[in-house]
């Protein structure tokens, strides 16, 4: 009985270890397999000011030059890739990409799949209309029975549908904006950090944000795969990049002074 009492045990004891092994091959560290290969892959989409093309094609905005800046103390190059953004944590823990560094805000839902950053920019969702039928938008109240569109997978999204059951999701927050511009819906839920930066002017100069509805506040981080040990080691720099101004240099370029969380 003894004998078999302690084969029990010594199965036990190898299968804890086997398993053990296994979970630390499958959640190794991922600093070390992004280290290795030498670059941090980024997921975005295209929107002004934080990730977008210039003049001459070239990727530029304040994630974009924030994600280049924290590469470089790194040792590794930051590449980016658009993505869908509905599918953003399929593509994350496909390995597809390592990353979220895209205005993408803090919720406590999306803690549970996603290990975060420490916040960086405050945002908050808004409502564009266009400039003509700015005086319907009175409040909250205003929206229901509307029109409204928003990126697929946002905080935007969920804001719509808290004003409106008729919402159309769209693959980007620019989409969205197109869609108030083509009488489409009647309005838009995107980031004001957007809004403030395209509502206006160029393409998207005949509308305006409705100030009166006024939605929730929010934070911006950097989203990693649950239990990566690379939020840790991008928290460090951040801090580093905060001390030494460089941060602040960026969030005036970009006129996102007073969203810098310090």
């Amino acid at each position: 009985m003894k004998k078999i009492i302690t084969m029990i045990i010594l199965v036990a004891i190898v299968a804890t270890m086997v398993i053990g092994l296994t979970a630390c091959g499958k959640n190794g560290s991922d600093y070390e397999y992004i280290k290795k290969k030498g670059t941090l892959i980024c997921g975005i989409t295209l929107y002004e000011p934080m990730n977008y093309a210039d003049d001459e094609g070239e990727m530029t905005g304040f994630d974009t030059e924030f994600a280049e800046a924290v590469c470089a103390k790194l040792g590794i190059e930051a590449k980016f890739q658009v993505i869908k953004w509905s599918s953003k944590e399929v593509e994350l823990n496909a390995k597809n990409i390592d990353c979220i560094w895209n205005g993408f805000t803090v919720t406590e839902k999306r803690k549970e799949n996603i290990t975060f950053s420490q916040s960086y920019l405050t945002n908050a969702q808004c409502v564009v209309v266009k400039s003509a039928n700015l005086a319907e938008y009175t409040g909250k109240a205003a929206c229901a029975g509307k029109k409204g569109a928003a990126e697929q997978g946002s905080a935007g999204e969920t804001a719509a549908k808290e004003l409106t059951t008729n919402v159309t999701s769209v693959a980007a927050q620019t989409s969205a904006l197109t869609e108030v511009l083509g009488g489409t819906v009647d309005f838009a839920v995107v980031d004001i950090v957007l809004a403030n930066s395209m509502v206006g002017n160029g393409d998207y100069a005949s509308l305006a944000i409705a100030e009166s509805v006024a939605l929730g506040g929010e934070e911006y981080a950097i989203g990693f795969r649950k239990g990566s040990d690379m939020a840790e080691k991008v928290n460090a720099v951040i801090d580093a990049l905060l001390k030494d101004g460089t941060l602040q240099t960026l969030a005036a370029k970009y006129g996102l002074t007073n969203q810098l969380i310090k």
